[in-house]
């Protein structure tokens, strides 16, 4: 007995932290990938004003302490058995900071929040922009170069940082104050986390999370001089950009007792492509949380997109850097939740039973259309979790038809792929076998992976690849008896009513 536990307290365990939009939570990883402990605290947002989403960063940083410490106890071990840390964030929320104190000039700005959406739209309509457009398609004409044509075709989103970054500074006379001084630091949470858990030592970030800024030039790997000279932000105020996995230091012993290794910061839609092995070109993954996050792994270049695709940096490991594109529907989980607090189902599973019963427009509003008296709380259901699907429909056409890559799977993870109704609708609408893995929240592991393979826990991706469990596989249905409409031929007339009323809530909150 007494060896057997010497044998544990001696084993090695990778930790891991996914910053989510609505909770953190904290994973202990054995050599086999297996969750050996686990902890998870809420993420409150605030909303200080309509259109306005902040998130507290004392609270944020509490919780992550909290659950490192809350995972490392539930697995029975110590601080010291863990071999490196890997740290998975939310996208394009951020906050800007004292560079001596290290005390936030303002709560965090997440990638949800709309004060930026008029200001975004006066720049995609100005004179400027159409300069820009018209210039970089005649640089085009003349170089081919793919950078050219995707200047030629930029159009700002309020998703992006820049313009949310660009009303901070208007707005917060000590964010102006300490850039006169050099003492401002920007950051993404994965920069804020990092420079708190080295007592201010490092402020970096990595590929995955810069290029989702919108202020980064996935081309040229590295931050935009001209965006931030277009729109006066000071290239002062960013941090270093790393690999992915990279040592990016250790934190401080006084946090967790000991120095553990961080040995990877990624973006969490780029984590989850690679905690689902993604690693080809022609890889598909699909994230359902509190968004749907449509991912193709392009390979060694960006993808230059003309109709809304975004092209972003998956990973950089070494010298390989990973490209992805991405199309996205912001509020897939929402939505969830609303009929949740409605009282229409308690879990997303159940609503299973109920069965028998790309357009981004932050101005649109939720809707129910074609209501009857004979309405019933089972087609309330039915018509959300059908919404869900759709979209995913709209979001897989528009990459077939942007990138002509050859699909080679698709595996479908968050929290909102437990529905197996959503499941199977969108298996039939494509056409395609989905495949959802055992544990649905795959950033954890994704950031995990990347620590890992950079901490020598793991070898090689080929290893990481026999690590991988499915739980289920959903093929698309045929017509149910001869002569009868495959499903995706019977959802046609409904798809297109559905895009109908997708186009009568769109444009509903004006300024």
């Amino acid at each position: 007995m007494g060896s057997r536990r010497n044998g544990f307290m001696n084993e090695r365990f990778m930790l891991s932290v996914d910053v989510g939009t609505t909770s953190i939570r904290c994973h202990v990883y054995d050599k086999q990938a297996n969750i050996r402990g686990s902890c998870t605290s809420r993420l409150v947002p605030i909303y200080p004003e309509v259109g306005h989403v902040e998130m507290d960063p004392e609270a944020l940083w509490q919780g992550f302490t909290t659950v490192v410490k809350g995972a490392v106890q539930d697995a029975g071990a110590q601080m010291r058995q863990m071999e490196a840390l890997g740290i998975s964030t939310q996208r394009a929320t951020f906050t800007t900071w004292d560079r001596k104190t290290g005390t936030p000039f303002h709560n965090f700005i997440s990638w949800q929040d709309q004060r930026a959406a008029d200001l975004v739209k006066s720049w995609n309509t100005s004179c400027t922009i159409k300069i820009i457009h018209g210039v970089m398609k005649v640089v085009y004409f003349l170089t081919r170069q793919k950078r050219s044509l995707a200047a030629s075709v930029i159009v700002f989103s309020p998703q992006h940082v820049t313009f949310r970054l660009v009303w901070a500074l208007a707005h917060y006379k000590q964010v102006r104050q300490a850039i006169k001084e050099d003492t401002c630091c920007f950051g993404t949470i994965d920069t804020w986390l990092l420079f708190k858990l080295t007592k201010g030592r490092v402020h970096a970030t990595d590929y995955s999370n810069a290029s989702s800024t919108g202020i980064f030039d996935s081309y040229q790997m590295c931050w935009s001089g001209f965006l931030c000279s277009l729109v006066s932000l000071p290239l002062s105020i960013f941090p270093e950009v790393e690999n992915t996995g990279h040592n990016f230091g250790s934190t401080d012993p006084s946090i967790f007792g000991v120095s553990i290794p961080i040995m990877s910061l990624m973006a969490d839609q780029q984590a989850a492509m690679f905690g689902e092995c993604c690693f080809d070109v022609g890889d598909v993954k699909i994230t359902m949380g509190t968004g749907t996050f449509m991912d193709i792994n392009t390979g060694s270049k960006p993808h230059t997109s003309v109709t809304g695709l975004y092209p972003l940096v998956g990973w950089r490991m070494g010298s390989e850097v990973v490209y992805l594109a991405e199309g996205n529907a912001a509020d897939t989980g929402t939505a969830i939740k609303w009929a949740q607090e409605l009282g229409l189902f308690s879990d997303v599973r159940e609503t299973t039973a109920y069965r028998t019963a790309p357009l981004n427009d932050p101005k649109a509003c939720a809707s129910l259309m074609g209501l009857k008296p004979s309405t019933t709380k089972s087609h309330l259901v039915r018509a959300i979790l059908e919404s869900v699907a759709f979209r995913n429909k709209q979001l897989y056409e528009t990459m077939l038809r942007e990138t002509r890559i050859p699909i080679t799977k698709i595996r479908v993870d968050g929290g909102v792929s437990s529905n197996d109704f959503i499941m199977q609708l969108t298996a039939d609408l494509f056409g395609r076998k989905l495949v959802r893995p055992q544990h649905h929240e795959r950033s954890c592991l994704g950031a995990a992976f990347v620590a890992g393979l950079e901490a020598g826990f793991w070898s090689t991706q080929e290893e990481l690849k026999k690590l991988q469990s499915s739980d289920r596989m959903f093929l698309p249905r045929g017509p149910a008896k001869e002569g009868a409409l495959s499903p995706d031929q019977e959802y046609f007339s409904v798809l297109q009513s559905w895009e109908r009323a997708l186009r009568r809530s769109m444009n509903w909150y004006k300024p």
